[in-house]
């Protein structure tokens, strides 16, 4: 329970972090490093996989990547890019707040219902996946929607 309640804690603030960190993003103009980084940054947590604790099945790894990038249409719906002048800026969304904090709701959920089954290493690995599936996803359709943009303007 110990385990349950600390890693909601950790996930909430990370959460609320993440909303200052995109409103603060907001007001400059977007790149490629700043679209593709976020991801390759988050790929080092695969690291835990060398640990027998966290490694899953490989029907676990397709469910919880699946899942992830189903969860990705909630961000890409609304993650819009705003033309200024000659850059392109991403332009935060008011329902972004809610996804993540809805996210973290049916993390918790889930939590509760699949931690009975598989061990708590397991169920780290797993949100990890979906977590990776759901940004590695929405980044690669911003980045194209970005190259998409700054093309027409130039």
């Amino acid at each position: 329970m110990f385990w349950l309640i600390s890693s909601t804690i950790v996930f909430a603030g990370m959460a609320v972090f993440m909303i200052f960190i995109r409103l603060k993003a907001a007001k400059k103009p977007a790149s490629i490093k700043k679209i593709i980084l976020p991801p390759i940054m988050m790929s080092t947590g695969a690291w835990m996989f060398i640990i027998p604790e966290f490694r899953v099945e490989w029907l676990q790894v397709l469910e919880a990547l699946s899942l992830g990038i189903i969860c990705s249409i909630f961000l890409i719906k609304t993650s819009k890019f705003e033309v200024k002048d000659t850059e392109v800026y991403l332009m935060p969304s008011k329902a972004f707040p809610f996804i993540l904090f809805g996210l973290l709701i049916v993390r918790l959920v889930v939590k509760l219902i699949i931690g009975s089954y598989i061990s708590f290493g397991e169920t780290t690995g797993m949100f990890f996946l979906l977590a990776l599936g759901m940004i590695v996803t929405w980044r690669i359709v911003m980045l194209f929607q970005f190259l998409k943009i700054r093309r027409s303007i130039v």
